[in-house]
């Protein structure tokens, strides 16, 4: 909701120089309008003189459209007087708005789950799963998951005009309850929730309330603006247009003159054209986004805008809905407190003045951010412990026996006060007398507080529903009409083509490469028509070509998954309907489409020698057009069906495999078993290949008759084949595959609009928050011998090539400067805070120390200890605790942890002392009772985003680090953990080593518990380094001596005050320049002497050497990530199980659909069979295991950057690590197909064959899976990976043998069949299993004779063929390994 979405900004009048009497003329003229034509006219002051016109807002020139918006782009400073002027307005007419008072009564949630070891997703508990949903559904077994509660029984009531804040530590189900008064909770829920007495059935709860989610998904490619401009098309005005209709007709009826920036505002963001623009500007502006309104929103491998800006996005994407009720869950991660008391004032002031309902869950509210709020929910271990006025709650819990100290944020104290560890510190009375309170009990005395009994007594009122204001809750289920909808996604699946255009001009390049490479090599010179088994090579081509398209669409599922989430998001907000979106992810393609199949049919057409005729050539043309676009739907059902990216990358190869080998190219309708000719009737490529061998063989070139056969050849050939010989089968088949392009695009807005995306696994709501274990604050997990270091920096500039975007705005320097002559140090023993506005470059400056940019040039000079920072050796002896949490979603805390410190360690460590080490750094940070989580995916399954933090803090301690750099340690974290996490961070700067935090919201007692500040203005300048004092007396100090800055109030958060007398708007309006200032103090000079002083390096030391590149010898670190990678593979049934189930899928159909057929000698056509089997098997597996490992290895590789960053491991042995666990894999599934599929095709029963055959798919398999990890290795993303591996598997399809052998390959380019792993593979596998054979075939040619005059297949040479896939899959893995070394693909 955000009735600044309704209203927004405006800019402050210049219409004060005009003659009142012009004015009241023109005002004069527009009350004489009908009130249509009234609610599309205003006066618009133009520049640069202000002169008035009058302008439609629905038809405006560009003059006309730059001034409006720029008269509406008001500043927060405007938008309280703003809302009071509207507020005016609608009161003098006696117009009410609407508001919506949220009821919860008896309200229970519980989520059903597997516990203990039996919620580990490893391979063995998915089967075990699975075999019981089996027996569950034949009522064999009953379910035994278990029911965990996350609220019990809870009530109240939350009224409009008041803010309320809703506290409790992580798992107390904050999240839970705000999902289920918005009416998006997918958790089973039981009780009553109204909106103005009326049910959730009753009226359309997404469209009356808006929900914030605590995780930031949104389509990287998009900007700010783009982002929050579609949600504005999308959630429309809602009941706006209405209040603004009533609005103008009873100002003309009681002759009343509206406020002119009132009236266009109301105008522009109600009916005019640019009226989605205008409320989004604001929307932006009031958020503090407008400095990035341009800037792509980014994500771990896109650098685009920063963590604390996500989460704004986040809010102004929902705030513009113009629902009633907002729900906002955790909004303040990542943000500075200055910059969240601004937003959260700024709803307060919306919420205030015309009457909304607000719920806000905040962590760490400030004490300011704390006052602005009315009420207060406090929920923890799922009971409501208090929800009442903000004014009675400590005096309720004084009732209990315990009080908030001074100087103590009372947001804290109620997150503490239920805590078995932190209670005991408020109790009123001694110590002696003192006894835990438990939260049931609490609860309880709550219902006996005036405050629960007058609730109570509430609730026992029904809510009058005349008293609802018809407005107030929506009951349209969008708010746009569908036309609407459907223009704002189109607009937007073009804006994400033109970003990734790259892309798709990189797959025509490389489509035409390929095509030039086929038209070479199917050269007409070389092709004749004389004979069918010539005309055999036509059809190869055309087969080629087809499968070639088909190939080239896998590289769409990748990015059609990475949008997934924000389309599952979207649509469950009812953003719009599924089909407004899958159409225009169908329509926009075609163009694609058409591109693809016109480089590859008039590449080749004529070159190949097809027939010349130009009306067949057309033919060819739409039959692969028409097949380019059946494909694409498939691969989108595909991404739809399976919503995971190693399912979908199983699934594709699969489907092609199945119509490939039902298509009647590789085994022909004649000798398709009769149990699977359903299959080939159904097939897509069937319809495609029979449509392309009719439009060529029936051609006029094809008329002629060969000796010793009747009829044409032509005709003979399509015989030969079992094709349908007739020109009708070209149409029906045209018919068909246009029957298959609706069906799939029908079938993927189906499961767009009934399935969901993944949901996350309940671990963080479903288990109480509080641990059991008591741990001491003493200095436990940093008993390990260090060397105590300092850092020091002079003159550090940090600049990057000035984005596109900023150069469109007019900036001409070919360098954006991020860091500006930055100067400082960080010493040992003393704990400094690096603070600032968001954007100020708190992160870039520590990326730059720690070494972590990728891009970009750094300037200046860095020290560690006097001598100059070597990135090799400061490594070793730092821990950076970066912003975004990544980790192994695969493997538990513990093993984690152990990982780190395994590899990072010193070699004397013996593993009891490193076992107990990270047992200690465990209990530190207060994660020992996690031991055994799952880490998980962020926002999808495992720890919370708190737990995850900490996790992230535990991984850089068990290094046992000199120097530690902190990126936002409490962000995301409630009072309690950011204290559990401060605590820690003071037990290891005690130690004596050095570290640096960002932080943003600190409360007083954690801003105290710092040393120093380093704090940074927007710009990237330091304007404070130095002591902050004893209760900030030293900083406070500093800036109460400066000019022009106002006193700290009594009991205000030192932070807060800081960042706010420092902020930009205070400098322009003071005119002060805390830079400058700050370079002319003592302060500085101090500073700058304090440098050179520890610029120097100590007598008697030296610089940090170490014997050898990492701490663990070459082969630990080999096992370390072995002992990871079995983990994470054990714990990834969609990777592991889907590919065995693949396996076996395919071996019983290639078993069913070739039984017996190896046994068979009759004639030639039989062995092409039994080759197209293997070719077949070999292409799809193959295809199947390289494109299903890349998604796995993305995941993986972001982990690896950090890792590889720490010097945890070399590139090679993380490498030779993820090789080595995939041979057990890639070996078990070789067996698993070649038992089946030899006994059931029939191939001879010997001891050496059946090896030899086992031999030559395990190292298919294997080169396969190595290509793919190769190519995610060498490629930025995903989507490229695919682009560029579907490239090779058509050269290798091409080269393989089997479309074309060697002997009829061009001289020119036989040299790449000896390069080719799949001519090897087919080498070898039908020379080990033929080449012996001496039976013949009818025509009295030997089978062994023929392999060798046809293939060039011999026997004596079986041992190169075994040599060869050997080596391919041993450079395929080095090549995997090399390119991690070479490419850093992480822009930083």
């Amino acid at each position: 909701m955000d009735d600044a979405g309704e209203i927004c900004s405006f800019s402050r009048s210049s219409s004060s120089a005009r003659e009142d009497d012009e004015e009241d003329q023109r005002w004069a003229a527009l009350e004489k309008l009908p009130t249509y034509d009234r609610a599309r006219t205003a006066l618009l002051a133009m520049p640069p003189d202000g002169e008035l016109r009058e302008v439609n807002v629905q038809r405006l020139a560009a003059v006309e459209r730059r001034a409006l918006l720029q008269r509406v782009a008001g500043v927060a400073d405007d938008h309280a007087r703003f809302l009071a002027k509207f507020k005016e307005r609608v009161d003098r007419v006696g117009i009410k708005l609407p508001t919506v008072e949220v009821r919860y009564e008896n309200l229970n949630i519980e989520a059903e789950s597997y516990v203990g070891r039996r919620g580990l997703p490893t391979i063995l508990n998915t089967y075990t799963i699975i075999m019981e949903g089996l027996t569950n559904a034949l009522c064999i077994t009953k379910k035994i998951t278990h029911k965990i509660p996350i609220l019990h029984n809870v009530s109240g009531i939350i009224k409009p005009h008041r803010m309320t804040l809703l506290l409790g530590p992580p798992g107390s189900g904050k999240t839970s309850l705000l999902l289920a008064l918005a009416g998006t909770s997918t958790l089973k829920v039981s009780g009553t929730i109204t909106y103005n007495g009326h049910s959730m059935e009753e009226f359309v709860p997404q469209r009356s309330a808006a929900y914030v989610s605590q995780h930031d998904v949104h389509m990287a490619e998009l900007t700010v603006r783009e982002t929050v401009n579609f949600a504005a098309k999308c959630q429309g005005v809602g009941h706006h247009y209405d209040l603004l209709m009533e609005l103008l007709r009873r100002e003309k009826e009681q002759n009343i003159k509206p406020d002119p920036e009132i009236d266009i505002y109301l105008k522009a963001a109600t009916t005019g054209e640019q009226k989605a623009e205008v409320v989004t500007n604001h929307i932006l502006k009031i958020l503090g986004l407008d400095i990035c309104a341009d800037t792509i929103v980014g994500n771990n491998m896109l650098r685009g805008i920063s963590g604390g800006q996500k989460k704004r996005l986040t809010t102004a994407e929902m705030i513009v809905t113009p629902g009633r009720a907002l729900f906002m869950d955790e909004i303040s991660t990542g943000l500075d407190s200055s910059t969240t008391f601004q937003i959260v004032n700024t709803i307060r002031q919306t919420i205030r003045i015309l009457g909304g309902t607000a719920v806000i869950a905040l962590l760490q509210p400030a004490p300011e951010t704390y006052e602005l709020f009315d009420d207060i929910i406090l929920l923890s271990d799922g009971q409501v412990v208090y929800n009442g006025p903000r004014d009675h709650v400590l005096e309720f819990f004084k009732s209990v026996g315990f009080k908030c100290p001074e100087r103590k944020c009372v947001a804290d104290f109620l997150q503490e006060v239920t805590s078995r560890k932190d209670q005991k510190q408020y109790w009123i009375g001694s110590d002696d007398t003192y006894q835990y309170v438990p939260v049931t009990m609490i609860a309880e005395a709550f219902q006996s507080f005036h405050v629960g009994q007058a609730i109570r007594s509430e609730l026992a009122i029904p809510f009058e529903k005349s008293k609802n204001h018809p407005a107030a809750l929506a009951t349209s289920k969008y708010g746009v009409s569908m036309k609407e909808l459907l223009k704002a996604n189109i607009y937007r699946e073009i804006l994400l083509m033109k970003r990734n255009s790259f892309l798709y001009i990189f797959k025509a390049i490389q489509l035409k490469l390929v095509a030039i490479n086929a038209m070479t090599v199917f050269i007409r010179t070389n092709m004749y028509r004389d004979s069918i088994e010539n005309g055999r090579s036509y059809m190869g081509a055309l087969f080629y070509g087809m499968m070639m398209i088909v190939y080239s669409a896998l590289a769409e599922m990748g990015p059609a998954i990475a949008k997934l989430p924000v389309l599952f998001k979207q649509r469950d907000l009812l953003y719009y309907p599924s089909w407004t979106y899958s159409l225009p992810s169908w329509i926009i393609k075609i163009p694609i489409s058409f591109l693809n199949t016109t480089v590859w049919v008039f590449l080749t057409y004529y070159v190949i020698g097809f027939d010349p005729n130009v009306l067949r050539f057309f033919r060819q043309f739409l039959v692969l057009f028409v097949l380019c676009e059946v494909i694409y739907a498939l691969f989108r059902f595909i991404v739809a069906l399976t919503r995971h990216p190693v399912i979908a990358s199983n699934m594709g190869p699969f489907c092609i495999l199945i119509f490939m080998l039902s298509c009647g190219f590789i085994l022909t309708r004649d000798d398709v078993k009769k149990w699977w000719i359903w299959l080939y009737w159904i097939s897509p490529l069937m319809y495609a290949l029979n449509a392309l061998a009719v439009n060529e063989f029936l051609g006029q070139i094809w008329n002629k008759s060969i000796l010793g056969y009747k009829g044409p050849l032509g005709r003979l050939v399509l015989g030969s084949s079992s094709f349908l010989p007739e020109t009708k089968w070209y149409w029906i088949s045209i018919g068909a595959l246009l029957g298959y392009v609706l069906l799939f695009n029908v079938l993927y807005t189906i499961c767009l609009t009934f399935l969901t995306h993944a949901k996350e696994i309940i671990n963080d709501e479903a288990n109480s928050y509080h641990a059991t274990r008591h741990s001491s604050a003493g200095n436990k997990g940093m008993v390990l011998p260090f060397v105590p270091l300092s850092i020091t920096f002079e003159d550090i500039r940090y600049s990057v090539d000035t984005p596109e975007a900023f150069k469109a705005k007019g900036m001409t320097e070919g360098r954006l400067e991020l860091l500006k002559d930055i100067s400082g140090s960080f010493r040992q023993g003393v704990l400094t805070a690096l603070m600032g506005v968001s954007g100020a470059g708190k992160t870039t400056l520590l990326d730059v120390l720690a070494g972590r940019k990728t891009s970009g040039y750094v300037q200046g000079s860095i020290t560690i200890s006097g001598y100059p920072k070597k990135q090799e050796t400061f490594a070793r002896i730092s821990g950076y605790c970066e912003q975004n949490d990544i980790h192994s979603p695969n493997v538990t805390v513990y093993e984690s942890l152990m990982f780190s410190a395994w590899l990072r360690l010193p070699v004397e460590i013996d593993s009891a002392t490193r076992k107990m080490f990270v047992y200690e750094v465990m209990e530190l940070v207060e994660i020992l009772s996690l031991k055994d989580a799952l880490v998980g995916l962020p926002g999808v399954s495992g720890l919370s985003s708190e737990r995850r933090k900490r996790l992230t803090i535990a991984v850089e301690l068990v290094a046992n680090p000199s120097i530690i750099f902190m990126d936002e340690p409490t962000s995301g974290l409630d009072a309690r953990a950011a204290a559990i996490v401060m605590r820690a961070i003071r037990n290891t700067v005690d130690t004596g080593r050095t570290v640096v935090c960002t932080i943003h919201q600190p409360s007083i007692e954690i801003f105290e518990s710092f040393d120093e500040l380093f704090l940074m203005k927007q710009g990237g300048e330091e304007i404070y380094v130095g002591p902050i004092g004893r209760q900030s007396c030293e900083l406070i100090k500093y800036f109460e001596a400066i000019q022009g800055v106002s006193k700290i109030k009594d009991g205000y958060n030192p932070s807060t005050w800081m960042l706010e007398v420092t902020s930009t708007t205070q400098e322009q309006r003071t005119c002060v320049d805390f830079s400058q200032i700050y370079k002319n103090s003592e302060l500085y000079r101090r500073n700058k002497n304090l440098i050179k002083e520890l610029s120097a390096p100590p007598e008697g030391s030296s610089d940090l050497s170490f014997p050898t590149q990492y701490s663990q010898l070459f082969l630990t670190q080999w096992l370390a990530c072995l002992w990871k990678q079995h983990l994470s593979y054990w714990r990834n049934p969609p990777y592991i199980v889907v590919r065995y189930l693949f396996t076996i899928v395919v071996a019983l159909l290639f078993g069913t659909m070739f039984w017996g057929i190896g046994k068979k000698r009759q004639n030639q056509q039989t062995l092409f069979s039994i080759m197209g089997a293997m070719y077949s098997a070999c292409m799809a597996m193959g295809v199947q295991n390289s494109s299903s490992v890349q998604p796995a290895i993305f995941v993986e590789r972001t982990i690896f950057y950090r890792e590889r960053a720490s010097h945890m491991y070399s590139a090679l042995s993380y490498a030779l690590g993820q090789v080595a666990i995939e041979f057990p894999y890639i070996f078990l599934q070789t067996i698993i197909y070649c038992v089946l599929v030899y006994a059931m095709v029939g191939y001879e029963w010997t001891c050496a064959k059946f090896l030899w055959y086992l031999f030559f798919m395990f190292f298919t398999l294997s080169y396969f899976t190595f290509y793919g990890m190769m190519m995610a290795g060498l490629t930025p993303n995903n989507a490229m990976s695919a682009v560029v591996s579907t490239a090779f598997y058509n050269i290798w399809n091409l080269f393989s043998g089997f479309l074309i052998p060697r002997i009829r390959i061009p001289v020119w380019w036989r040299w790449y069949y000896w390069m080719c792993p799949v001519a090897w593979t087919l080498n070898g596998l039908l020379t080990s299993q033929f080449g012996d054979v001496n039976d013949k075939f009818n025509n009295g040619v030997s089978v062994s004779d023929f392999i060798e005059s046809y293939f060039g297949y011999k026997q004596d040479l079986l041992w190169v063929a075994a040599v060869a896939v050997v080596s391919f899959a041993i450079l395929f893995a080095f090549l995997f390994g090399l390119s991690l070394r070479l490419f850093n693909f992480q822009k930083r």
